[in-house]
């Protein structure tokens, strides 16, 4: 059966709840539509998400909360479909998927440095230091996470269950916090705290489970 003909091309096995259903319910929508366009290749799709996504950063920096979440929620989408494409068509390649990764670091590192400048305004009575803190542990938490998912899997090695800190999760909390700015201006501050909190608890524990499990079979090779 073809890619065409089921749905197959839809999501990758790895894919979790949202970011499953964010690929099945909306980016496929769009991804026959692009398909059947001549000179859409999926990298070209993968820069367009990517540059959205740090375009939503500088907006969320500059202070427009709802915008950045608009152009976020795109980017997201979009994200979902340069994969899609590939399948579609037959084009999945090892550099595709590396180029994807890459670029993905991009905009999730933007939207959390343009969260943290809205913070750094509506939020006065927050100190810098406190702000910094919270801005540094989020980013480097969430990159962690992709980090170590790589990691794991040239490794070959076993992290466990779906944590609540995957790329669609982040990426959801950010968006979210950025609508929500229309009512509550201290949103993105409860987003922060929360990306800086699941990603380096989940990294913490595929440490410990990483660690532990090396050591259990460490007898048994010697």
């Amino acid at each position: 059966m073809s890619f065409a003909s089921s749905n197959s091309w839809q999501t990758k096995p790895t894919d979790r709840f949202i970011l499953r259903w964010i690929k099945v319910h909306l980016s496929a929508r769009l991804t026959p539509h692009l398909a059947s366009m001549v000179g859409i290749h999926p990298w070209m799709v993968t820069v367009a998400s990517s540059t959205l996504g740090v375009l939503a950063g500088l907006v969320f920096g500059l202070g427009w909360g709802f915008g950045a979440g608009c152009l976020a929620a795109l980017a997201q989408i979009l994200d979902g479909v340069d994969g899609q494409l590939a399948r579609l068509r037959g084009m999945e390649t090892p550099w595709g998927a590396f180029w994807d990764s890459t670029l993905d670091r991009y905009s999730d590192g933007a939207l959390i440095v343009g969260m943290s400048a809205y913070v750094a305004q509506e939020v006065p009575s927050l100190s810098l230091g406190v702000l910094v803190s919270l801005a540094t542990a989020a980013l480097i938490g969430c990159n962690l996470v992709s980090y170590t998912t790589a990691r794991a899997e040239n490794l070959k090695l076993d992290l466990g269950p779906p944590t609540l800190a995957s790329k669609g999760t982040r990426t959801s909390v950010v968006i979210a916090s950025a609508w929500a700015t229309v009512f509550w201006k201290v949103a993105p501050l409860a987003a922060l705290l929360v990306l800086a909190g699941i990603s380096n608890a989940v990294v913490l524990r595929r440490l410990r489970r990483v660690r532990t499990a090396q050591h259990a079979v460490a007898p048994a090779s010697e």
